[in-house]
């Protein structure tokens, strides 16, 4: 009995996320057709001035995570003493004050819109050395060499691509041997959570909200099936976020 009704609680509650998510999707018509037409591209220009004002906020209270997860970066240095550094969708510059001192960093990002605020937050973290800054998207740093950079960061940033494990094969590609991947990702929640309800539920607008941003990936999963040949991971509860997004991971994968 109790079996029969933990299924039906369950379908119950299935039924009903599918059934807003469907409600969602009707709501955003009018995006997709804007994205259909290409006029979506409108937004790409606001969004980095918004994407820069919530930098503040995040980085406030995700200091700790941060810096706890930077703070060994230098041991990823090359045989000269050097660390070349390459962020994949770096925005508008959100790690620059967690990178050691005497860095090389190579930016990439495919919206050239965040060049402006990538300046400013470049002039505020000036220990840093800057090498470039290249529009491209993640799947596609064919502008890089092979094996050519100590580290690549990724942060926030696997939520929006369209395809997570070529992403993640262009990091592996233009790691030297012995080089690592850092990441910290917002993920889906526990399927047993509600936050996992809302999630999928509220997908349909938060695209539209996020300039494609995907609250529904277990990441997690493609960073382990990667082949990486060692990969540091955690799970954990972001403080003080909106609970969309509260399920975060974080850590390395070592080339």
């Amino acid at each position: 009995m109790g079996d029969f009704t933990g299924k039906r609680t369950y379908l119950m509650r299935n039924f009903l996320m599918n059934f807003c998510k469907l409600i969602c999707l009707a709501i955003t018509l009018p995006l997709q057709l804007m994205e259909f037409l290409g006029l979506y591209g409108m937004y790409k220009r606001l969004f980095p001035l918004l994407a820069y004002n919530i930098t503040f906020s995040y980085n406030d209270k995700m200091h700790e995570n941060k810096r706890n997860l930077f703070r060994d970066l230098c041991k990823f240095c090359n045989t000269d003493g050097t660390l070349r550094l390459l962020e994949i969708g770096c925005g508008s510059g959100a790690n620059f004050k967690y990178y050691p001192y005497g860095c090389t960093v190579i930016c990439t990002d495919p919206n050239p819109h965040f060049e402006k605020y990538l300046q400013m937050s470049m002039k505020a973290s000036n220990h840093l050395t800057y090498e470039s800054f290249v529009v491209a998207s993640g799947e596609d740093l064919m502008a890089v060499q092979d094996e050519s950079v100590d580290v690549v960061v990724c942060t926030l940033v696997l939520c929006s691509v369209n395809n997570v494990p070529q992403v993640l094969d262009e990091a592996r590609r233009i790691l030297r041997k012995g080089g690592a991947l850092y990441f910290l990702e917002h993920v889906e929640s526990d399927p047993s959570s509600w936050i996992y309800f809302f999630q999928h539920m509220l997908q349909p607008m938060w695209y539209y909200l996020g300039d494609g941003c995907m609250v529904t990936r277990a990441t997690w999963r493609d960073l382990e099936a990667a082949g990486f040949s060692e990969i540091h991971l955690r799970h954990i509860e972001a403080p003080r976020v909106t609970f969309m997004i509260k399920p975060h991971i974080l850590g390395y994968a070592i080339k």
